[in-house]
């Protein structure tokens, strides 16, 4: 985003954008993380300072489009939490950069199962 200001210009880096929207989308009821991509099947859950990963922006002079890479929890509606996560973002970044977001596009690249049924799966040694 470039503003002309009596003081100079105003630009919004496409980093930026994807901060805010990584941080929006972590914040949604249902989203379990950011994907990194597939490997071998599986996705890579993204956290932390990598909040960006998963999150791919195009920045115009006034509008934003974004595209999301997901992991979303088990026993969620997916179509409903996919649509909260993009008003979430859209709202998030609309309000902080002063951009229009024309378009938030989400994938979900997996799932999560909640960590008490992790801990409840039998151990298997395959070896001794």
């Amino acid at each position: 985003m470039a503003e002309a200001k009596e003081n100079g210009v105003v630009r919004i880096a496409d980093d930026v954008v994807a901060v805010i929207a990584g941080i929006a989308a972590s914040e949604t009821n249902g989203i379990a993380g950011m994907s990194g991509g597939i490997t071998e099947g599986l996705a890579r859950r993204v956290s932390g300072k990598n909040v960006q990963k998963g999150v791919q922006v195009e920045v115009g002079e006034f509008e934003a489009a974004i595209d999301l890479r997901v992991i979303v929890l088990y026993g969620t509606k997916i179509d409903e939490t996919c649509r909260a996560l993009q008003e979430n973002v859209k709202e998030a970044v609309e309000s902080m950069t002063g951009l229009r977001v024309v378009e938030v596009n989400v994938k979900v690249e997996g799932v999560e199962f909640p960590r008490e049924e992790k801990e409840h799966l039998p151990e298997v040694n395959r070896v001794k």
